[in-house]
This record gives structure tokens, sequence and C-alpha cells, in this order.
């Protein structure tokens, strides 16, 4: 009798866990909405008066986070018994997997623009000072995402949790770039900054195409 009085309260309490995680994840994607509009705002903003490359592209990279989060928010919106909810996984999955693909394609074609035109950027520091806040935040609010989607189970939710990580990335990143412009004057690396958000930006626009999700 016990088992039987106690089957119904573990349901209940898988039930009440999976809505506190639900409300979490949506919270959570419309905070990294929030972020990103002014984070993109401001990067590509800077990044194009003082033609920085690396800047645009983090600049870019927000907006591509952005719709990512929305179309996440669009996912979250029907329930996990809902039987569309594995058609909804798979395309908000395949969809976060492009804007990562464009993103990449968009960081390559302006580096050799930059390279053909031989403009050289100077180190905007509202650039360096946008990296440096986004390295207090992005990663925090990405772990926290991942640990949560883990909790849901939703291959969607961990692609778009790993695009936030991916955007400490390119924090660091972009950092790095333009701190060894503004210090040393070395104008090329921005570029290098740029391409190296590349490789890591096409592994996972190919997984998210495919379907697939790391769940490292």
């Amino acid at each position: 009798m016990s088992l039987e009085a106690g089957a119904p309260a573990r349901v209940v309490d898988v039930q009440g866990e999976q809505h506190a995680c639900r409300q979490v994840a949506t919270t959570l994607l419309q905070i990294t909405a929030g972020w990103n509009v002014a984070e993109g705002l401001v990067a590509v903003t800077s990044g194009v008066m003082a033609g920085s490359v690396a800047l645009v592209g983090f600049g870019l990279d927000s907006c591509s986070e952005l719709s990512a989060a929305l179309i996440l928010l669009w996912r979250m919106r029907v329930a996990d018994s809902d039987p569309r909810v594995e058609a909804r996984e798979l395309i908000a999955r395949r969809a976060v997997g492009a804007t990562f693909l464009l993103l990449a394609v968009f960081i390559s074609a302006e580096v050799v623009f930059v390279l053909q035109s031989n403009h050289h950027p100077e180190p905007p520091p509202v650039g360096i000072a946008l990296a440096v806040l986004s390295l207090g935040v992005m990663p925090t609010i990405g772990l926290m995402k991942r640990r949560n989607a883990k909790r849901l189970g939703s291959p969607a939710l961990i692609a778009e949790s790993m695009e936030t990580l991916v955007c400490s990335y390119l924090s660091a990143t972009l950092f790095i770039g333009l701190a060894a412009n503004a210090l040393f004057g070395w104008w090329w690396a921005d570029l290098v900054a740029a391409l190296a958000m590349v490789p890591w930006i096409l592994k996972e626009g190919v997984e998210g195409i495919r379907g697939e999700v790391c769940e490292d």
C-alpha cells in the first residue's frame, strides 16, 4: 500500500520539477534575447565605425543568438506531452544550426574583404569594454541554461545553450584580438580573432543541421 501511495506523489514531484525547469528555461531565454539585442546593437555600431571585423562578427553573433533564443521560446510554447513537441524540437535544432553556419560565412567573407581592401581597423574602447562585460555575463547564463536543458532532456535547448557558451568563447577571442591591436598595433590580430571563431561555429552548425547535439 505504501508503494502504491508513494507512486502518485513521485509522479507529481517529477511533473512539478519539469514545470519548474520549463519556467527557468523560458526566463533564461528571455534574458538572453534582451541581452543580445543590446549587445548586438553596440557591437555592430562600434565595429562598423572602427572597421573591426571581429567586433562586427561578434555583434552579428549576438543577432544569431537572439534568433536562436526566439526560436526556442517558440519551441517552449508547446508542452512536452504535446504530440507536436518532437517536430518542434527538430525544427528548432536545425534552425539554431543554420544561424551558426550563416555566422561562419559572414565572418569569413568579412575577413577576405578587409584583406583585399588593406584596411587596418582601430580598436574601439567600447569594443574592449563590451568583450569584458560579456565575459562576465555569458558564461554564467550559458552554464545555467545547459544544466537546465539537460534536466529537461531537450536537444534543442542544449544546442541553444551551446550557442551562448560559444558567445563566451567569442568574447574572449574578441578581447584578445582588440587588446593586441590596441597595445601592440597588431591589426592582423583582429582578423585572427575573427577566423578563430569559425571552426567551432561550423562544427556546431553542421551538427545542428543534422539534428545532432553535443552532450559533453
